[in-house]
This record gives C-alpha cells, structure tokens and sequence, in this order.
C-alpha cells in the first residue's frame, strides 16, 4: 500500500470498526463488535506509526484528495496535511485510543450498551483523526463539531441517570458557545484571505499584518489579532479554559474509559493542537499571545485549587486534567509550541493512566468513588497502586519522569518570555507546581495508603459497606484487560520525557510544522541552559520547582497519613474559602443565575410582551373583537321584524334621492 493509501487507512479503520459494531450492534456478539473496533483503531495505529517514521525521513504530504465543492474559485474538500506536529499527534491519539479500547473490554464487560459503547469510542477516534489530519479550515470544523457531538454521546451514555443526560448537555452547550467564536475566526479568514487552505492562509497571512477589522468609521481592531482571538475562543471551549471550564469536570459522568479518551489525548487537546497548528498567525499578534498566556496561566493555578477539595476520584483527576491544560496554553502563549505539544504527548500517557488506574480503583472497590471511603489498597490492587504511583509521580513533575521533563520545559519558557503577562504566568505556573504535587498525593496516599476505610463506609458501623464488603471480603485487582493497558501506559510515562525532549524541543523535530518569530525568543532561551536529560534531571535539586514539588508531596503524607485529623478538623470547620473552592468558584452559579435565569428571564418577557401582549393580546386578539363588535352591530340590524326592515328601505331610499338631489342642485360637489 502506497503512502497516501496509509493515510486514508488511519481515519478509516476507526471508521469501519465505528459501522459494524453500531450499524450491526444487535444482530452481533459483543466479541465481534469489540473485536472490529480494537481492529482498526489498531490498524490505524499500526499506520500510524509507519507514517510518523516516513516523515521522520523526510517524507509528508499536503494537498486535496477529495474534492466535495467547488464555488467560483475557491476549493473545498477532505485534505490531508501530513508533517511531524500530525504524525505525532496521530501517533498519541492512535495509542492511548488503543489501550483504552482494551481497558473497556474489562470495564464495560457487564453493561448492556457494551456494543454502542464501542461503537461510540471507534467513531470518536476517527473524528479526532479527521481533525489533526486536516489541511484546511473546514474539515478542521467538522472534525471539531464531529468530537464534540460524540463527546455528547459519550458523557451521556448511561442516559437513564438524570446527572449523565445533563452532563452530556452542558458539555455540548458550553462547547458551542466556544464554537461560535471558533467559526467566526474561519468566517472571517475566508471573508479576507480568500481560501481557508492553511498553507495559502499562512502564506497570505504577512499581507494582512497590518489589516483591521473595521468597528466604527476608520477605527477599528487588527484583524489578525481578532482571528487569532476568535479561534482561541473555541479552543477555549473545547480545551476547557477558564471560564468555558465548567463542562469538563461534569464529564466525569460517562464511564471512566471515556474519562480517559476525552481528558488525555483527544477532545481537550484538540484546541492545544489547533493554536499550534496556527503558529504562523499568532506569532503575528502579540497581544493574542498574551490573553492566551493569560487565559492559560490562570486555569493552571486557579483548577489546581479545586482539585484539592474534591472527594470523587475521577473528578480530582479531572481538575488536574483542566490544570495541565492550562499549562499547555500558557506555553502557547509563550510562543514554546513545541514545549505544549511536549507536554501533551507526555500528560497524555500519565493521565490516561491515572484515570484508567481510577476505573480499576472503582470496579475493585464495587463502583465506589468517594475517596474518603478507600485506602489501604496498595495491598489488595498492587499492579494498579504501582502504575498509579508512577502515574502520580510523573504528573507530580519527580525528576526522570515524562512530566518532569515537559513541565519544567514549560516553566523555564514561561519565566524567559518578555511578552505581556509573562510575570503573572511565571507566578501562577510555579505555584502551581506545588499545587500538583499536594493534590496527585492527597489523592494517591487517600486510596492507596493508610487506614482501610471500606468496610464502615457511609454512616454505617457495623462493619458492612454500601456495596457489599464484609469483614472477609476486600476488593480485587480486576482483570488482565483492565491492567494490561495499565502496564503500556506506565512505560511511556517514565521513559517518554527522557527519550523525546531533547529531538522535539530542540532537535528540529518540528521544525516548519511551528513557526516562532524571531521577536519570541523563549524557547531559545530555554535551550541555552539545556545540555542533556541526564544532566537536567540531575540539576534539578537546585531549582525551586524541586523543592515546591518535593514540599507538596511531603506536605500531603504529613496531612493524609501522618496527621489525618487535620484535614478533617479543617473540613468538618469549614468556612467561607472552604464553601468557595467547594462550589468551584461559583461559576455555575453565576451561569445558571446570569445566562440561564437572563435567558429564561427573557424568554418570559418576551412570552408575556410579546406572544401574550401583541400577537395574541392586538393582532390576534384585536382583530377576533373587532369582527365581533362589526357583527353584534350588523346582527343588531336582523331583527326579523318585517316593518323594521320596510322601514329601512324607505329610509335609504330618501338618503339616496335627498343626495342625488343636493348634487343636482349643485348644493354638494361629487
């Protein structure tokens, strides 16, 4: 098979596995249906892989190979664009997408939706495919409309629990509203450049430096800045950036292996992908680089927080996941593409595994997620508390991990960036580091260390869980199926940074798949101090990122095994920062009080001003009493009386002749 023929079988085989076990998913067996989807995310992956190594050689691809719609001049249709930002890409979303297909053949094993539930992650590995792959602005939207309607599908999957349904209906509210911005950003690239092929926008993009977007009169913003900031705007909402952050926690309500797909390689990276992707944009709009530092910078900090007061396993790796993506946009804004796309290779393989760690962690424990209702597991689940403890050491930043080496890459281009906001991202970054390591702990040692909490859970104290743990029972290690893909994905969450940092942040590796202007040097910089892996990781003792990471950690075992009656002495307190972090800032509130009340608020006004009051109250019922007024005057007339009606006549034959004869003698002009 040719090289482009690999390119069709990458987004294909999903594809095709997506068709049999949803079109078939009740004439054939869960093993078939689950056999053709781990098949051909397997084939794509396989593909992948011989893909990402021709590029390595020299090798890549860019153009049209299927023409949909052709208007006047301009060109629409499927296009492939492949360098190494794709190839790499294609390459994460392939693997992690695999090892969670195999993670749910164990997890999902016993539910009756076992078929469309492949069905689902198969079609949702195809449309993130569809996206990376893209080489112009339109199959770049569908692909991102086409993650965020089976992202829909996904959270709401159990759709018979009320929070599921509604879960799976925020996320896909909050992303369209991200959406909006993102199609104004494409309809205003192809209202002046033209064309909405990347490399002709890229090309034409100098041209349109110092175009504006005219507001009032001759005044107006530059347009490359507003593009920029509209396209952010969706990557906002689909990366879950503050304020659009509000959906991704709620996710949590779909099955973990969901969890895992959406938060490690896939939906939420989608938006990390597309800013780089549009490198040569943004490095012509300094000030879209700086909200987007900002932005990012912020949601790294301010997410972290709100980890820390969660007590829904899945729900403190989700605050992580919106936390690490604000790493990544910071490092966007930075102008250290390649430092995000670092970090995203490597979060993915960490925080698939944590989350999939969770999954086993809830299955072993009998579908319990409330941490505070755990521990001591290491003894009963040791290959999942080893993976995890990797997991946890690696999202930490622990020296010689994945995460230590893109986190700190992330941090040093942050602190060396002279753009706008650079010293309040540095801030909020690095506080962030201790952040991290005191919520993965609180959440590691609360579940896998200490005191075992499961057998007196929920208010009862007679020795007898919620779900059915007794005195001589304690949960197991689920299946091979479940802790295979957990092995996998511990390997490249250690050796992974190592391997990698030194060719895809300063080998090349990326090299015209990311532009940098020469007036955003960060990256640069960063490779000035930087000799070796070896050498970086050994020198990290004399940095404060170590000693913030090791700090958290401490800080963590002092609180959670150590003293535990702090912590619940602080919590059974209270308080007014407790109740804020608790409700997560009052966003949703703010939400539900603001737009969703503004909304219905309006909706009423309009009903009673509108519908009731003018079209039904004047148009409708206006003209209804009118006719009834004419026809109780008319029916006044039919009286049925015989002298009134001859009355009548003679009386309107008097009119007429007493008329005709004024005008006769000229007494009335006609």
């Amino acid at each position: 098979m040719g090289t482009q023929g690999l390119y069709w079988l990458v987004p294909l085989a999903p594809l095709f596995g997506a068709l049999v076990a949803g079109v078939f998913c009740r004439v054939i067996s869960r093993r078939i249906a689950g056999s053709a989807c781990i098949l051909g995310v397997a084939v794509a992956f396989a593909a992948s892989v011989a893909i990402f190594l021709d590029v390595r050689e020299g090798g890549g691809f860019d153009g049209i190979v299927y023409t949909w719609l052709v208007s006047d001049e301009s060109v629409f249709g499927i296009g492939f664009l492949i360098d190494p930002l794709t190839s790499a890409m294609m390459l994460i979303v392939t693997f992690v997408s695999l090892a969670v297909h195999i993670y749910a053949i164990g997890y999902m094993r016993d539910d009756p939706g076992y078929n469309r539930f492949f069905s689902y992650i198969a079609l949702f590995t195809f449309s993130m495919l569809m996206l990376v792959m893209s080489n112009n602005f339109l199959q770049l939207f569908f692909g991102w409309e086409a993650v965020g309607l089976v992202s829909y599908l996904l959270i709401g999957f159990w759709h018979d629990r009320p929070s599921a349904a509604e879960a799976g209906m925020k996320a896909f509210l909050v992303n369209r509203v991200g959406d909006f911005g993102f199609v104004l950003g494409i309809g205003l690239i192809f209202a002046h450049f033209g064309t909405l092929d990347y490399t002709s926008v890229f090309n034409l993009a100098e041209k349109y430096r110092d175009a504006v977007v005219p507001l009032f009169g001759s005044s107006g913003f530059p347009l490359v800045s507003v593009i920029c900031i509209m396209l952010f705007v969706g990557a906002m909402g689909k990366s879950a950036q503050m304020p659009f952050h509000v959906w991704l926690p709620e996710s949590m309500e779909g099955p973990t292996p969901i969890s895992a797909l959406i938060h490690a390689a896939t939906m939420v990276t989608a938006g990390i992908f597309m800013v780089a992707r549009m490198s040569p944009l943004f490095e012509l709009s300094e000030t879209a680089l700086s909200f987007v530092m900002v932005v990012g910078a912020s949601t790294a900090l301010f997410m972290g927080f709100l980890s820390i007061v969660q007590t829904d396993i899945k729900r403190v790796i989700a605050f992580s996941t919106l936390s690490q993506l604000g790493y990544m946009t910071a490092a966007l804004g930075a102008s250290a593409y390649s430092a995000a796309i670092f970090h995203l290779m490597t979060h993915a393989f960490f925080k698939a595994l944590l989350f999939l760690a969770a999954g086993s962690v809830i299955i072993g424990m009998r579908h319990e997620q409330d941490i505070r209702y755990m521990g001591g597991l290491r003894k009963y689940m040791p290959v999942t508390g080893v993976t995890a403890l990797i997991g946890s050491l690696a999202l930490a930043g622990v020296p010689f991990l994945s995460g230590f080496y893109s986190k700190d890459s992330i941090i040093e281009a942050v602190r060396m960036s002279e753009i706008p906001g650079s010293g309040f991202a540095g801030f909020s970054l690095l506080t962030g580091v201790f952040v991290t390591a005191f919520y993965t702990f609180r959440l590691y040692f609360l579940v896998f260390h200490g005191r075992e909490r499961f057998f007196a859970a929920r208010g009862k104290q007679d020795g007898m869980h919620a779900h059915g743990f007794s005195r001589g029972q304690a949960p197991e290690e689920p299946p091979w199926t479940m802790t295979a893909p957990l092995i996998v994905l511990a390997i490249p969450s250690v050796i992974a940074g190592y391997l990698f940092i030194e060719p895809m942040l300063f080998g090349g590796f990326f090299h015209k798949a990311i532009v940098t202007a020469d007036s955003h040097p960060a990256m640069e910089r960063v490779f000035g101090h930087f000799s070796s892996p070896l050498e970086m990781a050994l020198k990290a003792p004399g940095s404060a990122i170590f000693w913030l990471t090791a700090a958290g950690i401490l800080l963590a075992w002092f609180l959670y095994l150590a003293r535990p009656a702090i912590p619940a002495a602080i919590r059974a307190r209270g308080g007014v920062l407790l109740e804020f972090l608790e409700n997560g800032y009052y966003f949703d509130r703010f939400y539900a009080a603001v737009f969703c009340g503004g909304a219905r608020l309006l909706g009423k006004g309009l009903w009673k001003a509108g519908d009731s009051g003018i079209i039904d109250g004047l148009f409708v019922g206006g003209s209804v009493r009118a006719v009834c007024r004419i026809a109780g005057l008319l029916r006044s007339l039919q009286s049925g009386h015989l002298a009134r009606y001859a009355f009548s006549m003679a009386a309107g034959i008097c009119a007429i002749f007493s008329l005709w004869f004024f005008i006769h003698m000229n007494w009335i002009k006609p």
